[in-house]
């Protein structure tokens, strides 16, 4: 067999419609666009995402993507009930203890200890803020609150 032997399986191939060759070819005068109306005519039709006048999806969309401020500083937080569950008595809680102890997942992240649940030892907190009822637990245990 060679290559000039090879041909296509019968019926395979179809020949492109040539319209508007005249009306002998059955695709004459209309070119199979029908009579009248916006399709029928050159340039006619809508382009791709036209919904029938209905405001299109593209338009119906938010044009702006909103606000996002670059110096938001995102803390980790550590609340009080925490800290009473994981800590002795006169211990320093600080980044690298907090750490070492899997409370928080990195040391360059700033630590803010919240005030949720209950504080019933004295405790050295130095981290970066502490909220006012954090403060007032932490100080009402007997312990001290060191911002750095």
């Amino acid at each position: 067999m060679q290559l000039n032997d090879l041909f296509p399986a019968p019926e395979s191939r179809q020949k492109r419609k040539r319209v508007g060759r005249g009306n002998g070819s059955g695709h004459g005068s209309t070119a199979g666009r029908g009579d009248k109306g916006q399709n029928s005519r050159a340039g006619g039709g809508k382009g791709p995402g036209f919904e029938g006048g209905q405001n299109p999806l593209h338009m119906r969309m938010p044009k702006l993507g909103g606000f996002k401020n670059r110096n938001r500083v995102e803390y980790a937080v550590v609340n009080v009930g925490r800290l009473d569950e994981l800590y002795a008595a006169g211990e320093v809680v600080d980044v690298d203890s907090l750490f070492e102890k899997g409370v928080i997942k990195s040391k360059v992240t700033p630590v803010k200890v919240l005030g949720d649940g209950e504080l019933t030892k004295a405790l050295t907190v130095k981290v970066d803020k502490v909220s006012a009822p954090a403060r007032a637990k932490v100080e009402a245990a007997g312990g001290t609150v060191d911002l750095s």
